[in-house]
């Protein structure tokens, strides 16, 4: 981007409210030919609503939009688009059954014998002229469902670029991919702003915003906070605009569990499927004991199996030593184990219930009146820890749906807490939210081993991994490659472990 490129959008004074909430309160944002905007806040604070009012999902209260000088009133996501402003969302929605072509030009598909039938080979040279065009190296004709989510993703963009965009919105767009995915999809940001497409940039991933961003604005509680030249803040600034406080993500020194502390979980020698292969370790009482490793190295099916969910071929586990037989979930629930997984939405949560239906999923057995649930009770218990894990939430019978990725992860927390569970497996425990909650989360893993609880902690992320574990577990392709107390850990031999691959 350069000082001479154009305004190609100006929000200004954009108001939205929902019923009890304030969303967006009088919120203004530009975009330039060619710019890459981050646009970054905590879960809740407005950056989806802004962007749905600017796509047409949400018909906006108050304010404007400027699109290329003129005034712009989106009536749907459909007439945005073919005016030249595309979302990629973090949930990407496509067809996996259909070929990568298919996907591409799906409503707008090529025919022939005057449009009687589809012309299949000019769709496919449409695909490859423009995965020529944007460097991508991907096969037209491969079914969708075949590519890693990666490729997906840059099958998405495609699609969005196919319409001639002025504007591309990114939402979370790295949260699935790897380093080399991650570099790819950003080389061709850097050609999409060379051929002065402004993008519009939103992650919780700090550093990837000073590598890929010319500018980014902050809101915060639905209001702009400013904006700034990415160049000419660091990270510990924009974390400060976002949550009104600094955030100090120092690795742990030293364990906090007490010498001699009692064992919990025993696990030995346990096999399940392909990915899940001898895993032996030991879990204290007290102790975040965190599970590293690349993507596809077992942590998540070895969770699964010793919850119940996956079916387990061979092994042992013991709980405070005593041998138990674990079937299903509902076995290692009866035995005090929580599991928080790392695709909420799908296994944790019932985003059509409310805030206390989801507390008490697990535990509706404790409140039985006869026939019916103690209502005054469970009222009284999901207050209490709504209050405890500070959920915000306009009230208890607010839907899930519309509480922010952070308050929703609290909602499971307090599901198992509820029930009383004194293992916890954390799987990606902080995926997909912002580093205010992410803060509060972790202040609440401190306080719940404190407590006595234990923590078996999954995650992706190196500094959380050493910011939070007492001792640290790495896998590699469904085998433990390597054991680390927090004193002697870094990412150095955190990553060493993670490539071992076993020998047979």
């Amino acid at each position: 981007m350069t000082e001479t490129n154009n305004l190609v959008l100006s929000m200004k004074n954009i108001d939205k409210r929902f019923t009890g909430v304030h969303a967006l309160k009088g919120v203004s944002f530009d975009l330039y030919e060619g710019e890459i905007h981050s646009l970054v806040g905590e879960n809740g604070a407005g950056k989806s609503t802004l962007m749905k009012a600017l796509t047409g999902i949400y018909p906006k209260d108050s304010g404007e939009i400027l699109y290329k000088g003129k005034l712009l009133n989106p009536k749907n996501p459909k007439e945005v688009l073919e005016m030249g402003i595309g979302i990629i969302h973090q949930e990407l929605n496509m067809m996996d059954h259909l070929t990568v072509a298919q996907n591409i030009f799906i409503g707008r598909e090529s025919t022939k014998m005057g449009g009687l039938f589809l012309d299949e080979k000019k769709l496919n040279r449409r695909a490859s002229e423009l995965f020529t065009r944007l460097n991508m190296d991907i096969d037209p004709l491969e079914v969708l469902g075949n590519l890693t989510v990666g490729k997906q993703q840059m099958v998405e963009i495609a699609k969005a670029v196919s319409h001639d965009l002025q504007i591309l919105i990114l939402d979370e767009p790295t949260a699935a991919l790897t380093e080399t995915e991650i570099n790819e999809l950003f080389t061709i940001m850097r050609d999409l702003a060379d051929k002065g497409v402004g993008m519009i940039y939103i992650s919780h991933r700090m550093d990837e915003i000073n590598r890929i961003t010319d500018r980014v604005t902050v809101l915060r509680d639905g209001e702009y906070v400013g904006t700034s030249n990415t160049s000419d803040v660091t990270k510990e600034d924009i974390i400060n605009m976002m949550v009104g406080r600094v955030i100090y993500e120092e690795p742990k020194s030293n364990s906090n569990v007490p010498t001699g502390a009692e064992l919990v979980l025993q696990v030995d020698r346990l096999n399940a499927g392909r990915m899940v292969r001898d895993i032996s370790f030991n879990l204290r009482k007290g102790e975040i004991l965190g599970f590293a490793g690349l993507m596809g190295a077992g942590r998540t099916e070895t969770a699964r199996a010793i919850f119940g969910a996956d079916k387990i071929e061979s092994g042992k586990i013991k709980i405070n030593r005593e041998p138990v037989r674990i079937l299903s979930p509902m076995d290692a629930v009866s035995h005090g184990i929580g599991y928080l997984s790392e695709d909420r939405k799908r296994y944790g949560l019932a985003t059509g219930l409310s805030v206390t239906d989801n507390a008490i999923l697990a535990s509706y057995n404790m409140y039985e009146h006869g026939l019916f649930i103690h209502a005054k009770h469970v009222e009284k218990v999901t207050s209490e820890f709504v209050d405890k894990l500070k959920i915000k939430t306009p009230s208890l019978d607010q839907l899930l749906k519309n509480l922010s990725g952070g308050n929703q992860q609290k909602v499971v927390i307090a599901k198992w807490l509820i029930k009383n569970s004194d293992i916890l497996i954390f799987d990606e425990p902080t995926r997909g939210i912002d580093v205010g909650a992410k803060s509060e989360i972790y202040t609440l893993m401190n306080e719940l081993v404190k407590n006595g609880k234990s923590i078996i902690m999954i995650s992706s992320e190196l500094q959380e991994i050493l910011r939070m574990s007492d001792r640290i577990v790495v896998m590699c392709e469904g085998r433990i490659t390597g054991e680390l107390s927090i004193e002697d850990a870094s990412q150095e031999k955190i990553m060493k472990f993670a490539t071992l691959r076993n020998q047979e």
